[in-house]
């Protein structure tokens, strides 16, 4: 099964939550608090490999979620951190975020690894807490909790060369013939469905040819099956357009020329602006040169003759490819400006007056503030106050009019202001 666009669902482990804990030995009164840090959750990375060529793997499965941290334990112990999850893709893929559509990465050689989401910190275990005051703190901090999301996977083939044309032309015979590539090959319209590569071996060197199917026109606005696979031929550094200039399926070989190249333009000015070799496939059918030297001069260009059948002209149609080939640059990245999925960490908060003697501080302070300690003790409570005022909380609602009495709304607690 070929499968070049497909959705799925990641997510990075989350941290460990810190422990609480307390020393306790024979003949060690005071033996103090000895929580341990939690592990870090588990890493998202995207590996591109040669191994596949296909999303295909991905179309039953559609969730891929790291490990989580485990928990600190007593004695200083830290939680072990959990293992990063790789998931391996083609070569050539893009991977981009489902909600903007922008481009994470784009994966180009064998082997590359990018991360694109970081595993959940562990939290801090309660011996991070202890204070000349707080000699026995009895909360430590919660894991940092990771949020799931949505990515696109597209495969763009990596190939050098890009074959286009229309239907049953003899794009596949061609590819066939030239390389130990063995598409399927019939005399009806999409019999390829699918793209398919082959590599041309020629004086110790070698290059990828992508036989495009089914472009026809309207391909580039949905119609027929090449809107599905021009994004194959975006990475390509040269095109061979192939025109049937026998005309058996009725077609002047002109106007398809002209509207293949319409809709190469629509889809991307690049490939637009590619050089193109024009082939005259099924030329063993004329009885003489005319046709195509009407084509020449219509069209502006030398015309290659060709015929798969009898292999008429494929050793000039090797030749011309490989020598233009080696003046023509490698395709790198298609996509360089690229965007992280996870946002820096916010520290900014706002204060909103609900109604009277009542204040909701808000924003992604608010969410640090609660990560970094436990509420569920006086002295973790104290210490949330304190980071309150330490960033500057407690000095805004105070110039907003709080006053003694007044309740404040964090999060999902709320609590009477006392002097």
């Amino acid at each position: 099964m070929f499968l070049d666009y497909v959705k799925i669902f990641i997510k990075a482990g989350n941290g460990g939550d810190g422990a609480v804990s307390f020393h306790r030995e024979k003949f060690v009164p005071n033996g103090g608090p000895d929580g341990g840090d939690g592990g870090n959750g588990g890493d998202v990375i995207f590996v591109a490999t040669k191994n596949v060529n296909t999303l295909a793997k991905f179309k039953f499965q559609k969730h891929f979620f790291a490990k989580d941290g485990e928990k600190g334990g007593a004695k200083n112990c830290t939680g072990k951190s959990a293992p990063n999850l790789e998931i391996f893709v083609p070569v050539g893929t893009v991977v981009r975020d489902a909600g903007t559509g922008k481009v994470i990465c784009d994966l180009v050689e064998d082997g590359e690894r990018v991360t694109v989401l970081k595993g959940g910190k562990g939290g801090k275990g309660n011996n991070h807490f202890k204070t000349s005051k707080r000699q026995a703190p009895t909360f430590a901090q919660l894991g940092e909790k990771t949020q799931k999301y949505q990515v696109i996977l597209e495969l763009k083939t990596i190939a050098d060369v890009g074959l286009v044309g229309y239907p049953n032309v003899g794009k596949s015979t061609l590819l066939s013939v030239l390389t130990e590539a063995k598409p399927k090959i019939a005399n009806y319209h999409f019999t390829t469905l699918t793209p398919n590569l082959g590599v041309v071996k020629m004086f110790d060197e070698d290059f990828v040819i992508a036989d495009i199917p089914g472009l026809i026109e309207g391909a580039s606005e949905g119609a027929g099956l090449g809107h599905y696979f021009l994004r194959h031929i975006e990475r390509v550094r040269l095109i061979v357009h192939i025109v049937d200039i026998s005309g058996s399926e009725g077609r002047d070989p002109y106007e398809d020329y002209l509207k293949i190249n319409d809709e190469l333009k629509k889809y991307s000015e690049r490939l637009a602006s590619l050089p193109q070799i024009v082939c005259a496939s099924k030329s063993d059918l004329l009885e003489d040169g005319a046709a195509i030297e009407k084509l020449e001069s219509k069209i502006g260009q030398k015309v290659y003759p060709i015929s798969s059948i009898t292999r008429n002209g494929l050793d000039a149609l090797l030749k011309t490819m490989y020598e233009q080939l080696k003046v023509l640059f490698k395709v790198g990245r298609l996509h360089t400006d690229t965007v992280s999925l996870e946002k820096e960490e916010d520290m900014s908060f706002y204060i909103e007056k609900v109604k009277d003697r009542l204040y909701s501080v808000r924003g992604g302070l608010v969410e640090y503030c609660i990560r970094n300690v436990t509420l569920s003790s006086y002295e973790s409570f104290a210490h949330f106050q304190k980071l309150l005022k330490d960033k500057g909380v407690i000095d805004e609602l105070k110039r907003q009019g709080m006053k003694e009495g007044d309740t404040v709304e964090i999060g999902d607690i709320e609590f009477e202001w006392v002097e």
